[in-house]
């Protein structure tokens, strides 16, 4: 692509949105760049672009400029059947995502990691391994760095480790990634891609370009996923916690990898299956790239999980509160409530994403929760889904503050306050992290109300997934 002949317009300023106009400017192409928020901290951004080059578009004079435009560099938060993609694809126009334009310059090669669950637990611990490999890694992708902020820093020798969305997936064409891992696909973002099959085909892309010397990690025991294996050229490599499979699985109580024990399975920080699934995939990920046994062990070991996925905070009058904010999703949820110990007090609800809630409490009656605090746009659903199957123990309070306060109230000493949403946050936050740390600053805000001698706060960086 010869960036200086084409005129770009940049559709969401967030921070895909803020590399893609960097991106481009660097390379001497023409950028517009466009919000429908045009107020707050997306108005600073914008400045800043246009401090650096961009030309800012406003709303009154959107279809003018677009029609100047050659490409339309979209963001993961817009759908692809938004009014504007739509009138670019009419007009015979190219669209594509920031993570596009990444993989069209990248040099090094990438490790790609997709599935429902786990993408970002997977891809820190392949970060983690590859950098105790002695590897130049970068992490990136939706796991937060955008991928096309890292070309030039990761050049031809170091290693791309990229976790991808659905969302990305629909702009996403040119990426090639050496191994490319799917992890589960379960309901999810029904809301956006409308029903399954739709939703199983945009995962299944991440395989679209392997060659047959390329190289796909799958999970064995997901029947949408080893179905994966029929659709890529890239040689199957297979990851089960049921049975021996060409790759990795669990034997005798340990990880083994093709015949190979590694290190018992307790040995891993990190509880639940689910998490020893992810070990699993990023054993063999790391494998195939080279990394000899003994550094995977040290490095997963040592892992200490990511932030607002079953992390334990803090510890107020005996009550343990944990973020797991990040489970967006009712398949994500359930592993939560199934991997915790003892009694919780569960807070769920948000943004609704077309699924439905009644497998979470299926999960629900048969774990430690004793209580769940129903909050958010999609408060009535979830209390419909929790009565039809019998579960009674709920209140329902809309806003976030109140629920937490009230969870907290109804939390015994000894049990734990669990925050596993099972929905996105955009009902009232911008994502699942600002909703995971507003967690963290009520309950500083609870333990500040508390007599001296009944407040007890301990942190801890770890606890599951």
């Amino acid at each position: 692509m010869l960036y200086s002949t084409q005129t770009f317009l940049v559709a969401g300023l967030s921070r895909s949105g803020i590399a893609a106009s960097e991106f481009l400017l660097s390379r001497g192409a023409r950028v517009y760049c466009f919000d429908d928020v045009e107020e707050g901290a997306v108005a600073a951004t914008a400045a800043s672009l246009a401090a650096k080059g961009c030309t800012v578009i406003h709303k009154e004079e959107l279809e003018q400029r677009a029609a100047e435009c050659d490409i339309l560099v979209l963001s993961p938060g817009i759908p692809v059947d938004h009014p504007l993609p739509v009138s670019f694809r009419r007009a015979g126009k190219r669209i594509l995502g920031e993570m596009e334009l990444g993989a069209l310059a990248l040099r090094a090669p990438a490790v790609a990691v997709t599935g429902t669950n786990g993408k970002t637990t997977t891809v820190t611990m392949l970060d983690g391994i590859f950098k105790a490999a002695g590897k130049k890694s970068v992490a990136c992708g939706n796991i937060g760095r955008p991928l096309s902020s890292c070309v030039d820093e990761l050049g031809e020798d170091g290693l791309a480790v990229v976790e991808v969305s659905s969302f990305q997936l629909e702009t996403l064409s040119s990426l090639r990634p050496h191994v490319a891992v799917v992890l589960n696909v379960t309901e999810d973002h029904l809301n956006r891609h409308y029903n399954m099959d739709n939703y199983v085909y945009l995962k299944s892309r991440i395989l679209k370009n392997c060659a047959e010397s390329e190289y796909a990690v799958l999970n064995h025991d997901d029947p949408i996923t080893r179905s994966f294996a029929e659709k890529t050229k890239a040689k199957a490599v297979w990851f089960s916690l049921r049975e021996p499979v060409d790759g990795g699985y669990l034997s005798d109580g340990c990880f083994c990898f093709r015949g190979e024990k590694l290190f018992p399975v307790p040995e891993l920080p990190l509880d639940g299956d689910h998490n020893a699934a992810n070990a699993l995939a990023a054993i063999c990920a790391a494998k195939i790239m080279g990394v000899k046994s003994e550094t995977i062990v040290s490095a997963l070991k040592t892992f200490r999980g990511v932030a607002h996925r079953l992390q334990r905070i803090g510890e107020i009058g005996g009550v343990t509160f944990i973020d797991d904010s990040k489970a967006t999703n009712v398949d994500s949820a359930i592993k939560a409530v199934g991997s915790v110990k003892g009694e919780s007090v569960l807070l769920v609800g948000g943004k609704d994403k077309g699924y439905s809630y009644e497998p979470l409490f299926d999960a629900v009656r048969n774990s430690g929760v004793v209580h769940c605090v129903i909050y958010g746009e999609n408060a009535f659903r979830i209390l419909n889904a929790a009565l039809k199957k019998g579960f009674t123990a709920v209140t329902l309070c809309r806003p976030f503050d109140v629920a937490v306060r009230v969870a907290y109230l109804t939390a015994k000493p000894g049990q734990n306050l669990l925050l596993s949403p099972a929905s996105a946050s955009f009902d009232a936050f911008r994502n699942y992290e600002e909703r995971g740390d507003r967690f963290r600053e009520l309950m500083t805000l609870l333990a500040g109300e508390k007599k001296p001698q009944e407040t007890a706060v301990t942190e801890d960086d770890s606890f599951a997934e």
